[in-house]
C-alpha cells in the first residue's frame, strides 16, 4: 500500500483555503476592498509557502521548473506580507502586485504539467492547463488595465481562487499526493 505524502495533504488544505476564501468574496460582495486584500494576502502566503515546498520537493529531479517555483513562492508570499501588513495600502498596491501574483503563480504551475501529467493523469492535466491559462489571462488583463482590477477583482478573483482550490484538491486526492 502506498503513503500519503506531506505534498498531498498540503494541498488538500491549500485547496480548502482557497474555496472557503473564495466562496466568502462571492457569498458579501459589499465586504469592503480592505478585508478582501487581507483575505489575498493570506491566501497568497499560503501558496507561496506551498511553491516553495514544491521547489524543496522537486528541485532534484528537474531543471528549470523548480526555479520558477521558488521565485513564484517568493513573490506570493512577499505579496502576501504586504498586503496582510498594509491592508489600506493594500488597495492601491494590490492593483500591481495580485496581477503579477496570478501570473506568477500560473506559470509556475504550467512549468510543471509534464510532472503533472506524468504522475496526476490526463485529466488533472488538462483541468490544470484550462485553469491556470484563465490565471494568466486574467494576470494580463489586470496587469495591463488596473481599473479592471478595481472594478472586478472581487469576481475574477474569488472564481479563480475556487477554481485554484478545486485544483489543488484534485491534485491532493490524485497519484501525485501519494508517494511513488
Amino acid at each position: 500500500m502506498r503513503g500519503r505524502s506531506g505534498f498531498g495533504w498540503l494541498e488538500l488544505v491549500i485547496g480548502i483555503v482557497l474555496i472557503v476564501l473564495g466562496v466568502f468574496a462571492f457569498a458579501a460582495p459589499d465586504l469592503a476592498l480592505t478585508g478582501l486584500v487581507f483575505a489575498y494576502g493570506i491566501a497568497a502566503v499560503i501558496v507561496g509557502v506551498a511553491d516553495i515546498i514544491l521547489f524543496i520537493e522537486v528541485e532534484r529531479y528537474t531543471g528549470l521548473g523548480p526555479l520558477l517555483s521558488l521565485v513564484s513562492g517568493v513573490l506570493s508570499v512577499m505579496t502576501g506580507l504586504v498586503l496582510v501588513v498594509y491592508p489600506s495600502t493594500g488597495v492601491l498596491v494590490l492593483t500591481l502586485l495580485f496581477p503579477i501574483w496570478f501570473i506568477a503563480h500560473g506559470i509556475s504551475r504550467l512549468v510543471h504539467l509534464g510532472h503533472i501529467r506524468f504522475v496526476a493523469g490526463r485529466g488533472i492535466y488538462y483541468f490544470t492547463v484550462v485553469i491556470n491559462i484563465i490565471g494568466l489571462v486574467l494576470g494580463f488583463l489586470m496587469l495591463f488595465d488596473p481599473l479592471f482590477t478595481l472594478t472586478t477583482i472581487r469576481c475574477f478573483a474569488s472564481a479563480y481562487l475556487i477554481l485554484l482550490g478545486i485544483d489543488s484538491v484534485v491534485i491532493a486526492v490524485s497519484r501525485m499526493g501519494r508517494r511513488l
